[in-house]
C-alpha cells in the first residue's frame, strides 16, 4: 500500500537528553494507528522519524518508519522531559537547528517543557505558545515577550503548534492527524485509543501555585495570613493593615509581587479551596460556596466557571474521588 501511495507528510521528533519517552513512542504508535485507518479509507499513511543531534551540530536520524524513502520531516516535534526544562546553554544548539528547519518550510511543535526549546528560536516572540502550567513562571520570566496562555492544551497558530501538560502529546497527536488527514481518521483514532478529542484545557487540572519567593516579606506576610484564613470575610483594607501598609501601596506592591490584584488573588485561593471541597467532600454547591466565602452561589457558579473552565457540578463529575461520589 505505501509503495503505491507515499506517506502524505513526515513528521519528525527530536530527542534530547531525557526527553519523555512515553511522548516520543506513544505518538510514534498514535502516528501509526491513524495511517492505518487512513489506509482502510484509501488514503496514505504518516511516516514519522527520530533524529538525535550529533557532535558537529547536525542531527541524524536513528528511527524511521519508511526507512527506505528520501526526504526531511514536513513538522519537527520537540517533546517535554521529566528532569525539568533545558537551560539557555543546553537549548541553544537545537533552537539553531530548529531556526534552520523552519526557513526551509517546516512546521514546527512542541510539548510541555519542549515549547523552551521552541522559544529559544525567538520564532515565538509576539505570539501565542503554551507549555505545562508548572513551567509557567519560568516560561515568562525567559521570553517575556511570548503571548503565553496556560489555560490551553493546544495552541495551533498554523507554523509553530504548542502543547501544554506532559500528556498533552495526545491531543497534539490529534490535532496533527486532523490536519494531516483529516476529522474522520481523527476521530477514528480518537476513538480506537480511548482519548477525549474533544477540545480540553489546562486549567481544568492546574492547581493555583501562588508566587511566594518573590522577596517582598510584608506581601509574604500577607499571603501567608490569607492562606491561614483560606481568604474568607477579608477586604483589601484588612489585609494592607494586617502589614501596617497604606490601601494603595498594598494594591501597588502585591501586584507587583503575585502579578494578581489582591482580589484576584483571594478569588484563585477560594476557588482552590472549593475545588478540594468539590473533590472530596459531599456538600451541596451551595454550601460550598457559602464555606469558601460566597454568600451569593450564583456568583460563586460564574467565578468557578471562569477561573476553571468547568462548572462545580461537571468538575465534581470529572474530578470527584469515589467517597465523595453522590450516592
Amino acid at each position: 500500500m505505501d509503495a503505491i501511495q507515499p506517506p502524505r507528510a513526515e513528521i519528525g521528533i527530536l530527542l534530547y537528553r531525557d526527553c519523555q519517552q512515553a511522548m516520543v513512542h506513544g505518538m510514534t504508535d498514535l502516528i501509526a494507528i491513524a495511517g492505518q485507518f487512513s489506509q482502510q479509507h484509501g488514503g496514505p499513511a504518516l511516516r514519522v522519524s527520530h533524529w538525535r543531534m550529533q557532535a558537529d551540530g547536525g542531527c541524524a536520524r536513528v528511527h524511521d518508519t519508511h526507512e527506505a524513502l528520501a526526504g526531511t520531516p514536513d513538522i519537527w516535534l520537540v517533546p517535554g522531559r521529566l528532569t525539568g526544562i533545558p537551560d539557555a546553554v543546553e537549548a541553544a544548539p537545537y533552537a539553531r537547528w530548529l531556526l534552520d528547519r523552519h526557513a526551509a518550510g517546516a512546521t514546527l511543535a512542541s510539548n510541555c517543557g519542549g515549547a523552551f526549546l521552541l522559544a529559544a528560536t525567538g520564532l515565538l516572540s509576539g505570539r501565542p505558545a503554551t507549555t505545562h502550567w508548572w513551567f509557567a513562571d519560568s516560561f515568562r520570566a525567559r521570553f517575556p515577550d511570548v503571548k503565553l496562555d496556560c489555560d490551553r492544551i493546544v495552541i495551533d497558530d498554523g507554523d509553530i503548534i504548542t502543547a501544554g501538560g506532559l500528556m498533552a502529546w495526545t491531543d497534539l497527536g490529534l490535532r496533527l492527524v486532523d490536519r494531516l488527514l483529516g476529522p474522520t481518521v481523527m476521530l477514528d483514532t480518537a476513538k480506537f485509543l480511548l482519548i477525549d478529542s474533544a477540545g480540553r484545557e489546562q486549567k481544568h487540572f492546574a492547581r493555583f501555585m501562588p508566587r511566594m519567593t518573590h522577596g517582598d516579606e510584608p506581601i509574604l506576610k500577607a499571603q501567608h495570613w490569607l492562606a491561614a484564613r483560606e481568604a474568607k470575610a477579608v477586604s483589601v483594607g484588612d489585609m494592607a493593615a494586617q502589614v501596617g501598609m497604606e490601601e494603595r501601596t498594598f494594591q501597588r506592591r502585591f501586584k507587583a509581587a503575585t502579578a494578581m490584584t489582591p482580589i484576584e488573588y483571594v478569588q484563585h485561593l477560594r476557588v482552590a479551596k472549593a475545588r478540594e471541597h468539590l473533590e472530596f467532600t459531599k456538600r451541596t454547591i451551595d454550601q460550598i460556596a457559602w464555606s469558601v466565602g460566597y454568600e451569593d452561589a450564583a456568583a460563586f457558579r460564574k467565578l468557578f466557571h471562569r477561573l476553571v473552565g468547568l462548572s462545580p457540578g461537571d468538575y465534581r463529575a470529572r474530578f470527584a474521588a469515589p467517597s465523595a461520589q453522590a450516592a
